[in-house]
């Protein structure tokens, strides 16, 4: 009797793990939901080169220098950078990739020049 009952046992726990190996299969090989397309939370306008007019840098660098604690050389630098692209990337930090001139515009020792 108690070789039944093992027998019993061992085979619902090898139902179990073999449901669970399918249910597990299931869920990898199912494809994943697409996503809706994200809009970028950074307004558009301003960010791609030439797209500013010099009297809106003030602003667009205002905003990009908001979170820094060196607040004065950061406003310095984008400013000058701004007149000469006319881009600010968007948010506080990084996305640079958005203005090619001012990524690129380096300091002679080889270091970015825009914040």
């Amino acid at each position: 009797m108690a070789v039944k009952l093992c027998l019993i046992m061992f085979s619902v726990v090898i139902m179990m793990l073999h449901l669970l190996v399918e249910n597990h299969a299931a869920i990898i090989t199912e494809a994943p939901t697409p996503q809706p397309h994200q809009i970028s939370p950074f307004p558009m306008h301003g960010v791609t080169q030439g797209s500013l007019q010099p009297q809106e840098c003030s602003p667009r660098c205002t905003q990009r220098c908001s979170k820094t604690a060196f607040k004065k050389p950061c406003m310095f630098f984008c400013q000058k950078c701004c007149a000469k692209c006319l881009c600010v990337p968007p948010g506080t930090y990084g996305n640079k990739e958005f203005c090619p001139c001012y990524n690129n515009w380096k300091t002679k020792r080889g270091g970015p020049k825009c914040p």
